[in-house]
C-alpha cells in the first residue's frame, strides 16, 4: 500500500496498474458496505413484524441472493461497455499508426514536448519507443491505456458479488442467532460496528479524512434500519 506521504503519480510507470488495485479494493469495501446495509435493513424489518424465525430466514436469503446476483450482473454490464470502449480505442489508435505512422510520431513527440520535455528530447524518445513498440507508447501516452490492463467483465462480476456474499453474512448471523428479544438490537450494533470498519477502510484507501467517511456511512445505514424497523412495526401491529 501507498503511504500517504508518497502519492502515486500518474507519471509514475506503475501508477496505472496501482490506481486499477486500488479501484478493484474499493470496490470490493463498497461491494460489502451495500450488503451488509440493504440485507440488514431488509431483516430488520421483517423482524420488526415478525418473531417467526423461518419467514426472517427467507426474506433474508432472498435478499443475499437477488442483491448479490444483481450487483454482479450490473457490475458485469458497467465493466463490459468499459471494456468494449478500450478495446474500440486500441484499435483506433492500431488504424491510425498503420496508416499515419509519421503523424502519429509527431502527435508523440508532442506530447512529451508538452509534458516539458525539449523538442530535441522529445523526438528521440518518441522515435526510440515507437522503433520498440509503437502502439504501446500511444496507448500508454495519450490515452493511459494498456493491452494488458483491458477490464474484464467476468472477474468484476465475480468480485462484485463475492463481496456483497461477504458484507451480507453478518446482519444474517446477527438478526438469527440471538433470541426474539435481542435480534434487531444485536443486527443494529453490529452493523453499526462493521459500518464503521467499512467506512475506515473507504477513506484508508482513497487517502480521505477518515471521521467523515466514517460518519456518513454509520449515519445513513443507521437511518436505513430505523426506517425499515419502523415500518416493519407498522405493519406487524396492522396485520
Amino acid at each position: 500500500m501507498v503511504e500517504a506521504s508518497e502519492p502515486v503519480h500518474r507519471d509514475d510507470p506503475h501508477a496505472g496498474s496501482l490506481h486499477a488495485k486500488l479501484n478493484w479494493l474499493r470496490a470490493g469495501v463498497l461491494g460489502a458496505n451495500d450488503g451488509i446495509v440493504s440485507v440488514a435493513a431488509l431483516v430488520v424489518g421483517v423482524a420488526a413484524a415478525t418473531t417467526d424465525l423461518a419467514a426472517i430466514l427467507v426474506a433474508g436469503v432472498a435478499s443475499v441472493l437477488a442483491g448479490a446476483i444483481s450487483m454482479g450482473l450490473g457490475e458485469y454490464v458497467s465493466v463490459s461497455s468499459q471494456r468494449d470502449t478500450e478495446r474500440a480505442l486500441i484499435a483506433k489508435e492500431r488504424y491510425e499508426l498503420e496508416t499515419m505512422p509519421e503523424q502519429e510520431l509527431a502527435e508523440l513527440a508532442g506530447l512529451y514536448r508538452a509534458k516539458g520535455l525539449s523538442a530535441e528530447t522529445a523526438e528521440r524518445v518518441a522515435a526510440e519507443l515507437t522503433a520498440h513498440d509503437a502502439l504501446a507508447a500511444h496507448l500508454e501516452t495519450e490515452l493511459r491505456l494498456s493491452r494488458d490492463d483491458v477490464a474484464n467483465p467476468w472477474h468484476a462480476a465475480g468480485a462484485s458479488a463475492l463481496s456483497f456474499l461477504v458484507g451480507a453474512v453478518l446482519p444474517m448471523l446477527a438478526i438469527l442467532l440471538p433470541p426474539p428479544e435481542w435480534r434487531v438490537a444485536t443486527t443494529f450494533l453490529a452493523v453499526i460496528v462493521a459500518l464503521a470498519i467499512t467506512g475506515w477502510l473507504s477513506a484508508w484507501i482513497g487517502e480521505s479524512p477518515r471521521l467523515r467517511a466514517v460518519l456518513r456511512v454509520v449515519i445513513g445505514g443507521a437511518l436505513a434500519l430505523a426506517v425499515t424497523w419502523v415500518i416493519g412495526g407498522l405493519l406487524g401491529t396492522a396485520l
